[in-house]
């Protein structure tokens, strides 16, 4: 596995911290969700880290994901995570080769 994809990965650690911070519950609905949403998605280099995760259900994961609700869900989690990690800055939940940041 390449240190980029490690860093893109969710660890269980990390998995449990945003479910409970989530309550288990999507942020966009409040109904039973899952706990490995990206905010800044894998593929643009989005690290596994709580302040780039949410829970959302796998409906909202597929919208989210394919465009459908992109830009509205987009903005629901920005302003989400914020609350819970304020003046974290985005450049930070995306992998940096160069960086010595470390999960």
């Amino acid at each position: 596995m390449s240190k980029r994809s490690k860093a893109c990965d969710i660890p269980p650690k990390v998995r449990r911290a945003v479910s409970e911070r989530d309550g288990g519950l999507s942020i966009i609905s409040g109904r039973p969700g899952i706990s490995n949403v990206h905010f800044v998605p894998r593929s643009a280099g989005g690290l596994g880290i709580e302040q780039n995760i949410v829970t959302l259900t796998l409906q909202e994961h597929h919208d989210y994901d394919n465009g459908g609700k992109r830009k509205e869900y987009r903005a629901k989690i920005k302003v989400y995570l914020d609350e819970h990690y304020p003046g974290f800055p985005d450049e930070k939940r995306i992998y940096d080769r160069w960086s010595n940041f470390k999960n």
